[in-house]
């Protein structure tokens, strides 16, 4: 058969079984589907280990031949037992025991040669692996140097999927290449189809570390053109200028401040203001550590939108956060912020909020004031997205806790109208460089690292009830002693419980794009089932009627209705609540000065940068904060180690870069496709940093050159395979 290339379908190349499981098992269905799945690991035949110089508690990998297998019943507990003897070119025997042999037995049989790796251990005085990691060899593996090893099911073997390759790479034409000549020159890359060949069938080490380098650079490469493609697609619309305007309502408001702006408030003014200047659309990325002073940026941004006569739509992502900034804005302007009332200044704006529930005369009266310009600052949730909500004349977008929400709920805002309003979207959650080159690389950085003065220090503290449970009954004391001293405190859950379809999210519609989600369901560290997650309504009574008896309780969560949590919500700012019990509602934008105690309570359960998040609700006053982080996890495990870190260090941006380091960086680059299968199969966030920073400034040149790649056509499908046809589409289609 000739003419193969990447786009050919598999069945004709290896039959029609091993082409319907590998569509089935791995979604794999084309020539490029099969080559562009690499392999996991490298098996070097060079450095295996002979049986006969095997030492306790190493781990190790051998090459041997099944000499006997035996399946046996297990005697503690139900199942079968596999007990295989294995003897290597050498003569020596080693022992190998499998649980659930039954579902090896078909390919651990006598004959057999295979690649073990595990563990050592000593059983009855004789060394022996159990339960090792193994791959069947054939002919063709014996000649070799190295074994790939790949990504596999239970159906379909890593070995499997070897021979399948094999046969593809015999027939595939070599794949023009993507990358322009002049890169892989100045960067020593190997051509795409010798790539492609040595990941899969390498002679030596450095074939494969070749490859891989290559490979990466296509990941890398096709990311940064989907984001250039989109920084080109809003910068080519026309924007609404909008100069500071000497004398207006931004100069009333900054002389009216009782405090100070920091140096990192000014230079970062400074910046916006100048985007907001230009005739381009804005599209910057405002990340600071809680507390660091985002809402006076923003607001000070809107007030220059609104002296320009435009109108600035703040969105968040909860009712409560958009309730809590509404007020927030309302106070700070003062009677700059309440026009057409008995006490606004002259040249005053309105706020208004829009959000879902707000009942039929208030949203009525809200849109009205919207559409007809009344309202010079518009607050919502997703309502502000809704096709029936306008705008007199929509100057800027600033978007609160932007990992919250997905580029198209963005772009929803920012594409209506002729003129296209700035953008500005702000985070609490430290983005690592990475991070922000790749899911966030279509916005201009800008960081503020320092906080404003009067911030009182937040002391944070491991719970571990696994070695100490009595430090239980010391946490409600401290609970008592807070309030006692006239402050107000905290108990977060991570759970809201209540009825049987929970499945431990609060608000799933307030977690679009949760790029910090731990693993709540998983197993412990030792392998043991964990207890379901501690829930509010079910922690609630318990405290009411036991440790926290006599105290004022609320609780909040996102199942309550929008009124309910608005009421309970006021009520504890006016101190008629001495303690909030909620779930992680309260992570961003909730601030009550008199807040000093916070206990997370199964905090193992979230993620570093959330409890770093909800710590930063309490200390916002003159008093000292306390944070209390109780969990059951054992001393010696990672989720132990998560929380230490947190109890090291304030610094939200060093905690984002641990953060990066040990959750799944998967999840992070899967935000950019939309729940798509991933394109991204080698790049790393962590170890790839240079890379990403040179592949963008490529992507930048190459985009200014040929806005619409219409001389690349590989690169442009480049950036199909890499982040999707859709993406691609969507910002081909606009420049």
């Amino acid at each position: 058969m000739t003419d193969v290339d990447m786009l050919s379908p598999l069945l004709p190349l290896i039959g029609k079984r091993a082409a319907d499981l590998l569509a089935a098992q791995l979604e794999i269905h084309t020539v490029g589907d099969l080559v562009r799945h690499y392999p996991r690991r490298y098996v070097d035949r060079g450095k295996l280990t002979d049986i006969a110089g095997l030492e306790i508690g190493e781990h190790a990998t051998l090459v041997a031949q099944v000499e006997k297998a035996t399946l046996r019943d297990m005697r503690a507990r139900r199942g079968k037992l596999l007990n295989v003897v294995i003897r290597d070119e050498k003569g020596a025997t080693l022992d190998c025991t499998f649980f659930n042999g039954h579902k090896v037995q078909h390919v651990i049989r006598p004959g057999v040669r295979a690649v073990f790796s595990g563990k050592v251990g000593v059983f009855n005085k004789k060394l022996q692996l159990t339960h090792p990691q193994f791959e069947p060899l054939d002919e063709a593996d014996e000649v070799r140097p190295f074994l790939s090893v790949y990504p596999a099911t239970g159906k379909v073997n890593s070995q499997e999927i070897a021979r399948c390759v094999r046969q593809v790479l015999e027939l595939l034409d070599d794949p023009t290449d993507p990358l322009p000549a002049g890169l892989r020159q100045r960067e020593g890359l190997a051509e795409l189809g010798r790539a492609l060949r040595r990941i899969h069938v390498p002679e030596s080490e450095a074939d494969f570390h070749a490859a891989r380098n290559r490979l990466v650079w296509d990941e890398a490469i096709g990311v940064q053109l989907a984001l250039a493609l989109r920084r080109q697609a809003t910068v080519s619309r026309p924007a609404a200028a909008c100069p500071p305007k000497p004398g207006g309502l931004l100069d009333a408001f900054d002389a009216a401040l009782p405090f100070t702006l920091t140096a990192g408030q000014h230079a970062v003014g400074a910046e916006i203001s100048a985007d907001l200047a230009g005739e381009h659309p804005m599209n910057r990325l405002v990340q600071g550590d809680v507390g660091a002073g985002k809402t006076v940026i923003a607001l000070r941004a809107m007030l220059q939108v609104v002296d320009g006569g435009r109108q600035a739509a703040l969105l968040a992502p909860t009712e409560v956060l958009a309730a809590q900034h509404a007020r927030s804005l309302r106070t700070l302007l003062g009677p700059l912020g309440r026009r057409g009332e008995l006490d606004g200044a002259e040249q005053a704006t309105a706020v208004t909020l829009l959000t879902g529930s707000l009942g039929t005369k208030a949203k009525r009266q809200a849109l009205l004031d919207a559409q007809s310009g009344a309202a010079g600052i518009v607050v919502g949730t997703h309502a502000l997205i809704q096709d029936n909500v306008g705008f007199a004349d929509l100057g800027l977008v600033v978007v609160d806790e932007q990992h919250r929400f997905g580029v198209e709920q963005r772009d929803a805002l920012r594409g209506r109208g002729e003129l296209a309003p700035h953008m500005l979207v702000m985070t609490a959650t430290p983005i690592p460089r990475t991070v922000a080159m790749t899911v966030y690389g279509d916005l201009e950085v800008s960081a503020l690292r320092e906080l404003p003065g009067g911030r009182s220090p937040i002391a944070t503290t491991v719970v571990p009830l696994a070695e100490k449970p009595a430090w239980l009954q010391r946490v409600w004391r401290r609970v008592h002693e807070e309030v006692e001293a006239g402050h107000q405190v905290y108990i977060v859950c991570p759970r809201v419980g209540g009825d049987n379809g929970d499945n431990g999210r609060d608000d799933p519609g307030d977690d679009l794009v949760d790029l910090d989600d731990p693993d709540e369901g998983a197993d412990s560290d030792d392998g043991s089932a964990r207890r379901p997650p501690l829930a509010v309504l079910e922690v609630l009574p318990r405290l009411e009627e036991g440790a926290l008896h006599g105290l004022r309780l609320g609780v909040l969560h996102g199942k309550l209705p929008p009124d309910e949590k608005d009421t309970v919500m006021r009520a504890f700012e006016r101190g008629e609540l001495d303690v909030l019990v909620a779930t992680t509602v309260i992570e961003v934008g909730v601030d009550v000065p008199n807040s000093t105690g916070m206990v997370i309570l199964d905090a193992d359960r979230f993620g570093l940068s959330q409890l770093h998040q909800l710590r930063g609700r309490v200390g916002r006053g003159s008093a000292p904060g306390v944070c209390l982080l109780v969990t059951e996890a054992p001393a010696a495990s990672t989720a132990r180690e998560r929380l230490d870190a947190v109890a090291g260090t304030t610094d939200g941006f060093e905690l984002a870069r641990l953060d990066l380091e040990l959750r799944r960086e998967g999840d992070v680059l899967g935000a950019l496709q939309s729940g798509r299968r991933s394109g991204l199969r080698l790049l790393s966030l962590l170890r790839h940093e240079e890379i990403i920073a040179k592949a963008q400034v490529y992507a930048a040149d190459i985009v200014a050159d040929d806005p619409g790649l219409r001389d690349h056509p590989g690169l442009a499908a480049l950036v199909g395979e890499t982040v999707g046809d859709e993406e691609r589409a969507a910002y081909l289609d606009k420049v």
